[in-house]
This record gives C-alpha cells, sequence and structure tokens, in this order.
C-alpha cells in the first residue's frame, strides 16, 4: 500500500474506534466475508491449513471454519483500533483479563508471557503493557510510515519496548535484565534457521525455538497468554506458569509448546491465524505445500 492509502486507512480506523463493540463487530465481520471473497490467495492459504490440521473434519466443517476465521480476522483488523488509538480505560474495557494472578507470582522470578497467534494480537499486547512494563518482538513492516505508527502505538503505555527481529536475542536478554517481560509469539514459519520441525497437528512444521532457549538463558518461567473474541470484547487467560520448563531438551520443549497451543486452538478453531503460510518451510526433499 502507498503512504497514503495507509494515511487513509489510520484515519478511518481512527474514526471508527470511537464506536462501541456492537457496532463495530459486525462492521469487522462484513469486512472479513469482503476480504474472503477479495483475496483467493489468502483463501487459499487458510483452507489449506485447515486441511493439513483437520484431514478428519469434514469439508463442510472446515469450510464453515474457514468463513468465520475471515469474519473474526476483520473484527479484530477493525477493532484494533481502539488498541492504537482508545485511552487505557476504553482499552481496559473492552479487554478483560482472567488470571492476573499468575502474573503476579511469577513478576519477582521475570517471566515469558508465551502469545499464540490468535486474534487479534495487538489488542493482547497492548492490553497486557497496562498490568506490567512489556517488550515484544517485531518484523519491520514495508511501509516506512505504517511501521513508525505501530511502534508508537505499540509502546505508548507504560513504557512498553519494541526489539525488531534483526536486534537479536542479546537485545532481548538486556531488556528482560533491566525489567521488562517479554511477550513472545514464536507459532509462526521464520525459515529453518533456529527452527526444529516438530509437528502441528500431526504436520511437520518449522518451529523457532527460542521460547525453550530464552527461558534456559534467563530462568525466566514461561506464562502462556491467550485472547478470546467474544461478543461484546475480548478476553485474556493468564495461564499458570508452566512446571518443569524447561525440560530434558530443546526439542521436547518446543513440541510441548505446539501441543498447548493445539489444544487452545481446538477451543476456538476459527479463532486461530490461518492465514499465515505456518508450514511453507519444508523439511529437505519434500514438496512445496501452498
Amino acid at each position: 500500500m502507498t503512504t497514503l492509502a495507509v494515511r487513509a486507512l489510520l484515519v478511518v480506523l481512527w474514526l471508527l474506534h470511537f464506536l462501541p463493540v456492537r457496532l463495530l463487530a459486525p462492521l469487522g465481520a462484513g469486512a472479513g466475508m469482503l476480504l474472503f471473497a477479495l483475496s483467493a490467495e489468502r483463501r487459499h492459504v487458510a483452507r489449506t491449513n485447515l486441511r493439513l490440521c483437520f484431514p478428519d473434519r469434514g469439508e463442510r466443517w472446515r469450510e464453515h471454519v474457514l468463513r468465520a476465521h475471515f469474519r473474526c480476522f476483520g473484527r479484530s483488523l477493525l477493532e484494533s483500533s481502539i488498541a492504537w488509538f482508545g485511552s487505557a480505560a476504553r482499552v481496559r474495557e473492552v479487554v478483560q483479563v482472567e488470571g492476573l494472578e499468575h502474573l503476579h507470582n511469577a513478576a519477582e522470578k521475570g517471566f515469558i508471557g508465551l502469545v499464540p497467534h490468535f486474534c487479534p494480537l495487538d489488542l493482547e499486547g497492548i492490553r497486557m503493557t497496562l498490568e506490567f512494563r512489556g517488550m515484544a518482538v517485531y518484523a519491520h513492516q514495508k511501509n516506512r510510515f505504517f511501521d513508525s505508527f505501530l511502534l508508537r502505538a505499540r509502546s505508548r503505555f507504560n513504557g512498553a519496548r519494541m526489539v525488531a527481529r534483526q536486534e537479536g536475542v542479546k537485545a532481548i536478554i538486556r531488556g528482560m535484565r533491566q525489567g521488562y517481560a517479554l511477550q513472545l509469539s514464536p507459532d509462526m514459519d521464520l525459515g529453518a534457521r533456529d527452527a526444529l520441525f516438530v509437528p502441528f497437528f500431526g504436520v511437520p512444521a518449522a518451529t523457532v525455538t527460542v521460547l525453550s532457549r530464552l527461558s534456559r538463558l534467563t530462568g525466566a518461567a514461561v506464562v502462556p497468554l491467550v485472547i478470546r473474541q467474544e461478543p461484546s470484547g475480548y478476553r485474556i487467560r493468564v495461564h499458570p506458569p508452566w512446571q518443569d520448563y524447561p525440560g530434558s531438551d530443546v526439542e521436547s520443549d518446543t513440541r510441548r509448546m505446539n501441543a498447548f497451543i493445539e489444544q487452545c486452538v481446538l477451543e476456538a478453531p476459527e479463532q486461530y491465524l490461518w492465514l499465515h503460510k505456518r508450514f511453507k518451510t519444508r523439511p529437505e526433499g519434500e514438496a512445496r505445500i501452498y
């Protein structure tokens, strides 16, 4: 998108963020279905992911989840405007949090928030920075204006810090030693580097091992943070810190992470980010999937 188009879109989102969720939700669902109709590539990616992960479910079920996912995605895009532009009070009102005691119990030791890719991550990430001084890893956007905007939006509460992926593990460890809690979303295909092929719904998936490695290096507890889209807003469930983690080796830790995310997906399959090419990187000799 051109910078002019990005500016126009942000103006629209700024105007929309004043609307109550009961009006934003159907608008967002409609935007998602428009994306479904116009984006053949993303339909193909999501449909392929669902077929690979749920081969035993019928095609009718998968198509139902596919359309529901686009509605969830569109809604989360529009409602992310609340996280980007809304007051702290508005963000707290729209995004409820349960299980905060688990964060308080882990705060002294330091913790890594494991945040799987459910819709929408920005509402989760920005909401949690109202509870603790947070840090997250991000990928630069192609449009410099949008990239700068997202950096400001994501770091506007409580001194939150964003670390570019290119800065590496040393920058993350430095921030954690300065008292920042890390929010980490390692369930994306980032290539074969620093990754292992471990199952995700039975399909070998290139999975970065950074959660295990950082927990080993820092001694920080791993606390899963899972966001759910609800009719009236969003709810983040803070799970208890993982016990006996890290385990005996990095591979078993990475398998445990994927198995946990699978269980979360089964609770609300339409809300997981199926639009991402999760199985893009293949083991040597395997054909491309997408």
